[in-house]
């Protein structure tokens, strides 16, 4: 049987989950009767909950083509940039690449992140142009955008001879004509067989294997993933870990071999070079660690990953309503599940403060964090969470660098303005602006990360929901200076208790409130938005005095305004220096970092002498 490693790129939301759902069904690797969910691969309940792919995973399909038997072994990389991590160590098991785009959207950033990576490695793409039943479909500009988008990437001449296929995944159907609307995907089949290289691996080589992915299964303990490049392997074999220095990590055995047969991962007693497989029976073996014979001293080369540019301070819960609703709220209980996924995680960095209450994590951007947070919130963590800040770093002067990020910003014609005004107080350059047709521009700017903090809310505002900001890290730069922070206070519980409606009522008049009626709150919690720049402490909990004296007044019925209710990653955004986001497995409040009043101001008083 042939065998080939493909995966599948593309933008978030372009379709390629779906697409794997209908080349599993095609290939009849699910039975015509099966009754298997829409998205198959995106397994993770963040994953289904907000339609992005965050963890890679792999798959095998088996192709019968009259009686040639092929395996392809497909992997569903995550398309934002957030997850990058995964994305480069992928591409390195792989000899070929399907780039999907879609037919309306065009090549969007994160396309240009993975296909970037994927042309540096020199392999070859094959373009899938995908969703052209959209009525707002431009497929044959589509496909010179990405044209375009190869030669800015120095793709080579045989990387720009890509062979073309126009697809509605959904509907399961593709062809060489963008007017194709009926058919199977027989043609992308053919072409992935006559496209894509065999794997040039050497099978008669000592036994090699590059960790790619790093996975833990309560039975087999530490699941390492890979593509063998050399040689055999057999179940209890002895074998050692090297890591890319070529010192030894570990020795021990292959306790468990396991291939990827469409969606399970199946046991086998061998695998041989080229094919992509998981092995179980190593400790402390990691991503970029070579797993081989005993008697091999040489290491395979790893794909180096870019640095984290963001980090975020995780800390014991210290607020009066810790630990009644989360289970896990000790620093030892934090630690660990930070270390754990630092193991299995390279594009996070744990380190530990001296005071050992907290922790700082440091990640490739808010959305990856934002995953990581809800993630241990589910798992019954309750931590206090800090404002991110950028990583900064120095140039061969000494001088203070930044990370910048590239901003590709698709908005309506009449909120271009603004957008362009927003971007400039947050020390961003405008590099591009062009229309994109239905009374749209593209504006494309280069921003520093710190400056896109807390913005895309704003954004979602001042475009009226109709705008679309895609992300891309770009490099380290010269420093910025200061950036204009939040142009509002806060509004400050000075006590604790329930909140009443007679309060909140007197309130409203002072800003918008976070909170409703009959909500338990603490001294320091934040309650709402001051409407004037400086933070003011009031009492939610003030009830009415009850006299003998009978008055007309409308005060009867109190009618408040429904509070504004944030999202995670809305608060992490929202949150300034000084205050924190309390994160419990049922509620997420926003509080000052010093609960005292005179703690706070005596901290302040420090700041500003420094």
């Amino acid at each position: 049987m042939s065998l080939r490693n493909i995966a599948i790129i593309a933008h978030v939301d372009h379709g390629k989950t779906t697409l794997v759902d209908q080349l599993f069904r095609q290939s009849g690797t699910f039975r015509d009767n099966q009754r298997v969910e829409e998205r198959a691969m995106d397994s993770n309940d963040l994953e289904k909950e907000r339609g992005i792919t965050i963890l890679a995973k792999c798959t095998s399909i088996e192709w019968d083509n009259a009686g040639e038997k092929t395996r392809i072994n497909i992997v569903d990389t995550p398309g934002h940039a957030d997850f990058g991590g995964e994305v480069e160590r992928i591409l390195s098991m792989v000899d070929g690449v399907i780039l999907l785009v879609d037919a309306a959207e065009g090549a969007m950033p994160q396309t240009k992140f993975v296909t970037g990576k994927a042309l540096a490695l020199g392999l070859k793409p094959i373009v899938v142009v995908n969703k052209i039943d959209r009525p707002d479909g431009r497929p044959q500009e589509v496909l010179d955008e990405v044209f375009d988008l190869f030669v800015s990437l120095d793709a080579n001449d045989e990387q720009l001879d890509f062979p073309v296929l126009f697809a509605s995944g959904r509907n399961g159907y593709c062809g060489d004509s963008p007017e194709v609307r009926e058919g199977t995907l027989q043609p992308l089949f053919e072409k992935i067989v006559g496209h894509v290289p065999s794997p040039s691996a050497d099978p008669d080589g000592p036994f090699k294997f590059l960790v790619t992915l790093l996975d833990r299964d309560n039975f087999l303990g530490r699941i390492l993933t890979g593509l063998v490049a050399s040689g055999t392997v057999k179940t209890n074999q002895q074998i050692h870990a090297l890591d890319p220095e070529g010192n030894v990590v570990e020795a021990g055995r292959a306790s468990k071999i396991m291939a990827f047969r469409g969606l399970e991962r199946v046991p086998v007693e061998q695998a041989s070079a080229g094919d992509i497989i998981s092995i179980a029976g190593l400790t402390t073996a990691t991503v970029a660690n070579t797993i081989c014979d005993t008697n091999v001293t040489e290491p395979l080369h790893a794909q180096p990953i870019d640095p984290p540019t963001l980090s975020m301070r995780f800390a014991v819960n210290d607020s009066p309503f810790a630990g009644r609703e989360g289970t896990k709220v000790t620093s030892r209980m934090i630690r660990d599940r930070l270390m754990r996924e630092a193991e299995s995680n390279v594009a996070i960095k744990v380190t530990e403060s001296a005071d050992k209450d907290s922790f700082e994590v440091a990640g490739r951007g808010e959305l990856q964090l934002g995953v990581l947070i809800e993630t241990m919130r589910r798992e019954g963590f309750e931590l206090g969470i800090s404002r991110p800040r950028v990583l900064f770093g120095e140039d061969e002067s000494g001088n203070r660098t930044e990370p910048y990020e590239t901003v590709v910003i698709d908005v309506d014609d009449e909120h271009s303005g603004t957008v362009v005004e927003k971007m400039a107080l947050r020390k961003a350059e405008m590099t591009d602006m062009r229309p994109s047709g239905g009374g749209k521009t593209r504006i494309t700017f280069s921003a520093p990360s710190r400056g896109l903090i807390g913005y895309h809310g704003e954004f979602l505002s001042d475009t009226r929901g109709t705008g679309i900001m895609n992300r891309l890290f770009e490099k380290y730069g010269p420093y910025k200076g200061p950036i204009a922070g939040r142009p509002v206070g806060v509004l400050i519980s000075n006590g604790t208790g329930d909140t009443v409606g007679y309060a909140l009522n007197a309130l409203e008049d002072r800003g918008s409130l976070f909170i409703g009626s009959g909500v338990p709150v603490y001294e320091g919690m934040i309650i709402g938005e001051n409407a004037k720049p400086e933070d003011l402490e009031v009492n939610p909990m003030k009830s009415k005095q009850l006299t003998n004296f009978r008055s007309t007044g409308k005060d009867d019925a109190i009618r408040l305004t429904p509070p504004r209710l944030m999202s995670l990653e809305q608060a992490i955004a929202y949150i300034d220096d000084d205050e924190m986001v309390e994160v419990t497995p049922k509620t997420i409040r926003l509080r000052k970092r010093f609960l005292d009043p005179n703690e706070r101001k005596k901290q302040s008083r420090k700041k500003e002498a420094a």
